[in-house]
């Protein structure tokens, strides 16, 4: 699966080598540049086409793969699902067969169910990209994430991450997870035991601390994620209050960290339940920077897809 992922589809990081890694960080580097020049290479995806196929909202995933294409001259269509035929009965193999017939080259798929894109894959002729499936992955991600790290820190190798909160529901752990791992760095997973289960350390080389005061010290990284309205709904956390005040980023944690530590966030943020805005508008919060770096990468995932040979 791996090499299937690598070469002709973006399904997950799990299984991801360095080396299938490194290409797509060292060419979205060139797009980062060319982006900040105000110049695309609009010639790039001249003549293909780019589906973002999106079962679940996300206007921030979405609009970085639109932009994406966009700039490396694709054109761009984006399926809304909730006015499509798949929200009248018709079954994800259906969808699969009428993206055929149109005969798209590259398709970027959000679903609620994991392995969703992985199905499409078998299905379609065009490249797929996962943007998000159930629990499972989200490799673009976990890819800008260690961007972001590496155009910092000029290294990934020898870190130690502390990937903080709703881990155990979270594809933007996962993806994280096996990337960081995969290129040398050490991984802590932060939060309640409702939250992050230890059975989460079969994950690979990883530790899971229930305390964010020793979750967060000595770490180079301190990656916040969203808490979702949900969990508080359904008791595994007591309230958005008691949730700051045991498992939320203040200044205080932060400076239990490293020095200069970079705070990220994949967002959107719950300022006062994950994370305070004090430390989120700091000058150690590379946040921002983040959804820049999204951009970049996507550019570098669509165009080192479509010039894979495909083998239907």
């Amino acid at each position: 699966m791996a090499e299937l992922s690598s070469r002709l589809h973006l399904l997950g990081i799990e299984g991801m080598s360095r080396k299938d890694i490194l290409p797509y960080l060292d060419l979205a580097e060139n797009y980062v540049l060319l982006s900040r020049s105000r110049s695309s290479p609009r010639e790039a995806l001249r003549g293909r086409t780019v589906v973002n196929l999106f079962f679940e909202d996300s206007t921030r995933t979405r609009t970085s793969f639109e932009l994406a294409g966009k700039r490396l001259g694709a054109d761009v269509i984006n399926m809304t699902v909730a006015t499509s035929s798949v929200n009248k009965g018709e079954t994800l193999l259906d969808t699969a067969a009428t993206l055929n017939a149109m005969r798209c080259d590259l398709l970027v798929v959000r679903h609620g169910q994991s392995g969703a894109p992985a199905l499409l894959a078998q299905k379609v002729d065009a490249h797929v990209v996962n943007a998000g499936d159930g629990m499972h992955e989200h490799p673009t991600q976990a890819l800008l994430d260690a961007l972001t790290i590496k155009r910092h820190l000029n290294r990934l190798n020898g870190l130690t991450v502390a990937i903080c909160g709703d881990v155990g529901h979270s594809r933007v752990a996962r993806s994280n997870i096996h990337l960081l791992t995969a290129m040398g760095s050490q991984i802590r997973l932060v939060g309640p035991p409702t939250l992050v289960p230890s059975v989460m350390e079969e994950l690979g080389n990883v530790m899971v601390i229930h305390d964010m005061d020793e979750g967060v010290r000595g770490a180079d990284i301190v990656m916040m994620l969203r808490m979702q309205k949900e969990r508080m709904e359904s008791g595994l956390v007591p309230s958005m209050r008691e949730y700051f005040r045991f498992y939320g980023l203040d200044r205080r944690r932060l400076r239990l960290a490293k020095e200069n530590a970079l705070v990220m966030h994949p967002g959107p943020m719950n300022r006062g339940v994950e994370i305070a805005s004090d430390v989120a508008d700091s000058a150690q919060s590379v946040i921002q920077e983040q959804v820049e770096m999204g951009v970049a990468i996507r550019m570098a995932v669509l165009d080192h897809l479509a010039r894979s040979e495909h083998t239907p």
